[in-house]
């Protein structure tokens, strides 16, 4: 009977709880005794082999554990080895010269002659532009040189003239005056003799006409004199008319001008590549009206750098010439190896529209980054493009 059958069957009045006690223990006890020298026995091997085997592998575990711990101070030191004089960045990107093509003159696009990431070398025709306006502009301007230079001949014959007539007139109006003085002094004399004769030897009309005679021959002098000062300014006449060859030699240079101008203007109608690149970013197609200064392309040169954004602790033991590591996140099979070419004289934020102004305000201290130019020398697949502003991971061995 189980302990259940026993706790609900119905005690009986009449059977005291010591009875039934007494006569459930002679059955538990024979079974107690059998069990507890049967357990006793089997427990102690046991233990002992589990104690044995404990003691077997307890040897191997500290060989592991010591072998583990080893490897982890190898690997810290080589770390630390490989680490200490290392410096790297995630902020770096491939950086080069884009170069902005604008046409310098406005007008249709006749003809295009590139495609989008086409390579060009330097002079290549890249755009035509309509030329006929700056043809018909040139002819204009050989029209108004030829002008200009016939009449700075005609001047400057004319200033030769000069530097023979002028003196010329000048003595002639002096030999005038001197004509004029001797005929007025013949005529005073008449006049003179006509005034000194009695009555009964002249007459009124012979006083008369001597008188006119000299009235007439002092108008002459005065007129004579009045020509030499006339043509007295000879040296001012002729700088005059050189002046006037040099104003005509001004407007042939004027003129020169223009026509250069004219012949820079349709030379500007074919746009060119100015120097060996990738077409990038173009907008432009024939037919479109362009005008000066509108950018139609870009050419990416071939020269490519890197530009690494280093936190100011990181400059320490930075100096140029030092060896780096480059890794291309684009390309994760190309390896590139470069040295450091020189440090920007600034942070990045000091070269911003609106850098930071630390003496007003409360301050809080900030890492800043410094750009540093990193020049590649080898590695570089010329049939793998580096485009611009790829990220980069350069590693710099600064001792």
């Amino acid at each position: 009977m189980s302990v259940e059958e026993v706790e609900t069957t119905p005690r009986s009045p009449g059977r005291p709880n010591a009875e039934r006690s007494d006569e459930a223990s002679p059955a538990a006890k024979p079974d107690a005794g059998k069990a507890a020298p049967a357990g006793n026995g089997n427990a102690a091997p046991a233990a002992s082999s589990r104690e044995e085997r404990r003691a077997k592998r307890r040897p191997k575990v500290f060989l592991i554990g010591g072998i583990v711990i080893l490897l982890l101070v190898i690997g810290g030191v080589y770390y630390w080895l490989t680490t200490r004089n290392i410096e790297e960045t995630d902020d770096a990107y491939t950086d080069g010269r884009a170069i902005t093509i604008a046409p310098q003159v406005a007008g249709v696009v006749v003809s295009l002659d590139v495609n989008d990431n086409q390579y060009v070398k330097k002079g290549q025709p890249l755009i035509h532009i309509d030329p006929r306006q700056y043809k018909i502009d040139r002819e204009q301007a050989e029209g108004a040189l030829a002008t200009a230079k016939a009449q700075y001949r005609g001047q400057q014959y004319g200033l030769d003239v000069a530097k023979k007539n002028f003196p010329a007139q000048l003595e002639v109006a002096k030999a005038q005056l001197e004509q004029a003085q001797a005929t007025k002094a013949r005529t005073q004399a008449d006049y003179d003799r006509q005034k000194a004769l009695p009555k009964a030897a002249t007459s009124q009309q012979d006083i008369d006409a001597a008188q006119a005679a000299l009235k007439q021959a002092e108008a002459q002098v005065a007129l004579a004199d009045a020509q030499v000062t006339q043509n007295s300014p000879v040296p001012e006449r002729i700088a005059e008319t050189d002046a006037q060859v040099g104003q005509l030699k001004g407007q042939v240079e004027q003129a020169q001008a223009k026509l250069d101008q004219a012949d820079l203007n349709l030379s500007w109608a074919l746009v060119t590549a100015p120097q060996d690149g990738w077409i990038t970013k173009r907008n432009v197609e024939k037919g479109n009206y362009v005008a000066p200064g509108q950018q139609i392309f870009s050419i990416v040169a071939p020269e490519v750098w890197i530009t690494a954004n280093f936190k100011e602790n990181q400059l320490v033991d930075m100096r140029p010439g030092q060896h780096v590591s480059i890794k291309v996140d684009a390309y994760p099979h190309l390896r590139l190896e470069g040295h450091v070419d020189s440090i920007q004289l600034g942070s990045g934020s000091k070269f911003t529209a609106f850098p930071p102004e630390n003496a007003t305000g409360n301050f809080i201290k900030i890492v800043q980054r410094v750009p540093v130019k990193i020049v590649i020398d080898k590695g570089l697949d010329p049939n793998i493009p580096l485009p611009l502003g790829i990220s980069v991971e350069p590693t710099v061995t600064v001792r």
